[in-house]
Parts: C-alpha cells; sequence; structure tokens
C-alpha cells in the first residue's frame, strides 16, 4: 500500500514516491523497548526492601529480617538483597529464591543466632552454606562430626592419588560384566596391599618393617602387577588394609551401591628364589538390583 499526503496522485514522481515499507516505518506504533535499550535509557534503581522480608525458597515459605539476610558480607544472600541486584516475587510478593528450600531454614537459624544444624543434617546444610557461600557456617561445620571425621578420612585417601580413578573402574568392570551376563550381581579380583615389598615367610622373622633397603637390581625382581582388576597400594600411613577397605566400601554405598567383599587368599605369584608375593586379594561382589 502506497500512501500519499498532501500530494495527488499525479504530482507524485517515481523518486518522491515512498516504498510500502518506508510509509508503514512511519506509521508504525513504537516497539516496546527491549530490556537493553531500556537500560541505556534508564538505568535501574536499587532495589528497596522491607525491614521484614517474606521469602519464597523454591516453594517454601519463609520470614525473616533484612539485618538476618545481611549478617555476614562475603555471603550470597548479603549481595541478593543488597539492594544492588534485582529479585523476582511470587504472585504473594515474597522475593523468590530458585533453590530447594528443604535446609534453608538451617540456615536461617544460624544467620540469627549461630544455631548449628543436628548431626543427621550436617552434611546437607553443609552443602548449602556452599552454594551460599556462608564462610563462617562451613567453618563450624567442618570442625563437628561427620565432616570433622571425613577431614581426617580424605587427609588418609591423599596417600593415593588414583583412589577414586580405581573406584571408577571397579563400577565399570562390575557393570560391563553384569551386562554382558545378564545377571543381577557381578564379581571382580581387587588386590589391597600396604607394603610395597612382598611379604614372605624368610623375612618376616628377621625385619619388624619391610622398608629395609635393596639395591636396584635387586627391586627390579620383586616389580609385578597381581593378576586382579583392580589394585590399591601401596601406602605410608598407620591406616591399615582393613581402614582402607572400610573406605572403598563406604564411597561405594554412599553411590547407592550394593557391594560385599571377602578375601580369597593371596597373590602367591613366584618371584624369585623363595620369595613369592603374598599380598590379599578380595573378591567384591557388587549387587545391581
Amino acid at each position: 500500500m502506497v500512501v500519499v499526503t498532501g500530494q495527488s496522485k499525479a504530482s507524485a514522481t517515481p523518486d518522491d514516491a515512498m516504498s510500502s515499507s518506508d510509509a508503514e516505518d512511519d506509521f508504525q506504533e513504537p516497539a516496546t523497548p527491549t530490556a537493553t535499550q531500556a537500560g541505556q535509557a534508564l538505568p535501574l534503581l536499587p532495589q528497596q526492601f522491607p525491614e521484614v522480608v517474606p521469602l519464597n525458597v523454591g516453594g517454601m515459605l519463609f520470614t525473616t529480617r533484612l539485618s538476618t539476610l545481611r549478617r555476614y558480607e562475603d555471603t550470597m544472600l548479603a549481595a541478593m538483597f543488597s539492594g544492588r541486584h534485582y529479585i523476582p516475587t511470587d504472585a504473594e510478593g515474597r522475593y523468590f529464591i530458585d533453590r530447594d528450600g528443604t535446609y534453608f531454614g538451617d540456615i536461617l537459624n544460624f544467620l540469627r543466632s549461630g544455631d548449628l544444624p543436628p548431626r543427621e543434617r550436617v552434611r546437607s546444610v553443609y552443602k548449602e552454606a556452599q552454594y551460599y557461600s556462608i564462610g563462617p557456617l562451613l567453618d563450624n561445620l567442618e570442625d563437628i562430626q561427620p565432616l570433622k571425621g571425613e577431614k581426617v578420612r580424605q587427609a588418609f585417601l591423599g596417600l593415593m592419588p588414583y583412589y577414586k580413578d580405581h573406584l571408577e573402574r571397579i563400577i565399570e568392570i562390575a557393570k560391563l560384566r553384569a551386562m554382558q551376563r545378564k545377571a543381577r550381581f557381578a564379581k571382580l579380583k581387587v588386590c589391597v596391599f600396604k607394603e610395597e615389598m612382598p611379604i614372605t615367610p624368610y623375612e618376616c622373622p628377621h625385619f619388624n618393617s619391610l622398608r629395609f633397603e635393596r639395591s636396584e637390581s635387586e627391586t627390579k625382581l620383586f616389580e609385578h602387577h597381581c593378576e586382579v582388576d583392580v589394585s590399591f597400594g601401596p601406602w605410608e600411613a598407620v591406616a591399615d588394609v582393613y581402614d582402607l577397605l572400610h573406605c572403598i566400601v563406604t564411597d561405594l554405598s554412599a553411590r547407592g551401591i550394593a557391594v560385599d567383599h571377602q578375601c580369597i587368599g593371596v597373590c602367591d605369584k613366584h618371584l624369585i628364589n623363595h620369595y613369592y608375593c603374598k599380598r590379599p586379594i578380595y573378591e567384591f561382589k557388587i549387587t545391581w538390583w
């Protein structure tokens, strides 16, 4: 459509004629400005919060003071309610945080009065404290059980840099074997040994510890790989083989994997002369359903 105003058709020349798109552009309603355009034209004012703040955290409702949310400056909550960031509200006007609110009450109780959660909720509240970056709460939780014991356990596991990789290998082998056999469970052999040198009846009476020196050539004679699926060790710590077995079972169970294990003997591989490998071999049974 060609729209001409103030001139007759006869007076209109090709050069003066407007295309339909040009004419429509002149008469279109102004478009709603985008967020970027609005921000350039009119900067958003800092958001104002009431002294008593209604909250909706993942569908769970809470009410607290603004000063409680701002208790510690370096936390995510303090930043969210500083006024520098926009926080949406729900239909009831409550400020909405898109996060599971199951343990948010424990977060508020700490901010209000320093209260800590009961032991059975410590791990879950710790994860929430990490999300909200509440450093003082993290420090307090790390000093109580079960997190304090977990720090000690991780210090021991830190002696074995491939520990997590070995756990993954156990899971993958067990899954593959169960799928191949169309079976409910799978078995695999795991070697767990603390000492690097093999234990033999000839050495034990003469040495309280197997960490005696051997020449490089002698050491190579004792190097071997036990015929197992996964091997853990050696390590230098007071914690023994049973402690590491406990760690393995605990970490697999934490991932929902049912596991049983039993010692089925030793490697017993002939190395040289009268020396045999005596590293213990365990059979792990992983049940999938």
